[in-house]
């Protein structure tokens, strides 16, 4: 059995819309895309993509990726992109998906990746898709968190943590930091409330 594991790059006030470009998701008037590019921290999660055996992706975080990582020739986190398994939860896409190696999840998504914990031996891995996250949360399917916190203060943005988020109590396993000042916590699920 796997665990589903959520990476993600966070804010100090949480928020984590539009970390890796300034048009990346510029929803609501959002302008400080980007903001997590010049820290370059998904480099010090390199534990979770060796552990990773699918990617779990909500449809804007799917069509984001794949217009971007199948081009980055240069890059040499494109081939495990490419490779890798990847699972798109979404009620808008339908099937065959353009990028190689993606299915489009069918039914009820938290019942789907239940199956998918069961049957894949690696984890499952989920990079941004917050509104997936949060849906996932309320079933209570996520194992870890890997947060990588980095020292800003946006004030505005779509948060990983929204209002109705459900109440989640979690475990520090490990936590690093990086020579610029990001912290990358692991936490595991703790008992729920």
């Amino acid at each position: 059995m796997s665990k589903l594991v959520v990476c993600t790059n966070l804010t100090l006030d949480g928020v984590m819309q539009a970390p890796a470009r300034p048009d990346e998701d510029t929803r609501e008037g959002f302008t400080h895309g980007g903001w997590a590019a010049p820290y370059v921290a998904m480099t010090q999660a390199g534990e979770v993509f060796s552990s990773a055996g699918a990617l779990l992706l909500g449809r804007r975080t799917y069509e984001d990726f794949s217009d971007v990582w199948p081009r980055r020739v240069d890059s040499p986190i494109s081939p495990w992109m490419d490779n890798i398994r990847k699972y798109v939860a979404s009620t808008t896409l339908k099937g065959p998906l353009p990028w190689v190696n993606s299915t489009v999840l069918k039914g009820d998504v938290g019942e789907e990746v239940a199956a998918l914990k069961r049957e894949l031996e690696k984890d499952v891995l989920i990079l941004g898709s917050g509104e997936l996250v949060r849906s996932l949360m309320r079933d209570n399917l996520v194992d870890e968190w890997v947060l990588l916190i980095h020292p800003l203060v946006l004030g505005s943005g779509r948060r990983l943590f929204a209002g109705d988020s459900p109440y989640t109590a979690l475990s520090l396993v490990n936590s690093t930091t990086t020579p610029n000042g990001v912290m990358v916590a692991t936490y595991h699920a703790a008992a729920t409330h």
